[in-house]
């Protein structure tokens, strides 16, 4: 009999063990895949004023347009959590689609070398960036469906694991407006 209680603890405790484990490594992708969002992104704010500077040599009279871009750069940059991340990345979007309307308004500054390199980076950027933002989501759809199906569920609420946010398009994106680069 007392062999039996033992068994039966030890399989519960396999399986506790492994369950937990397994919600620990899901966790851990979706961090990777947080990761490489935030990679992108500040590679993204990094090429930022060299868009405006490039630009704003051209345009002087569009210093609003230019100012609104640089304070949400910096707004972006400073936000702690991937939901603030998400929350200014659609003014970001927004923002730089303004730029490259402005830039499509000079033939010189479309000509210019340094700007179609520049509009080539900020292109390739936002293609990676929209590869992790499904690579994140994906992982993020996994791990919430873990920890919310019987018996995760359970284990999840005692080790205090909580349900992460998607990655969501913003206004702009769900009109099908792209950034033309």
């Amino acid at each position: 009999m007392e062999y039996a209680v033992l068994g039966v603890i030890a399989v519960l405790a396999i399986f506790v063990v492994s369950v937990y484990n397994k919600i620990v490594k899901q966790k851990l992708v979706v961090e990777e895949a947080t990761g490489d969002i935030e990679t992108f992104l500040k590679q993204r704010y990094d090429m930022i004023p060299n868009l405006v500077e490039i630009v704003k040599g051209y345009a002087k009279h569009e210093g609003e347009t230019f100012k609104q871009v640089t304070e949400m750069r910096a707004k972006a940059m400073s936000a702690g959590s991937l939901d603030e991340k998400m929350e200014t990345e659609n003014q970001i979007t927004q923002a730089l689609s303004k730029i490259i309307a402005i830039a499509e308004n000079y033939p010189e500054l479309k000509a210019n070398t340094n700007f179609q390199d520049l509009q080539n980076s900020l292109k390739e950027l936002e293609d990676n960036l929209q590869k992790s933002r499904r690579f994140y989501n994906g992982t993020a759809r996994d791990y919430n469906s873990m920890i919310v199906v019987f018996p995760q569920n359970l284990l999840a609420g005692i080790f205090g694991f909580k349900k992460v946010s998607f990655f969501e398009a913003g206004e702009e994106e769900k009109k099908n407006v792209e950034i033309k680069f």
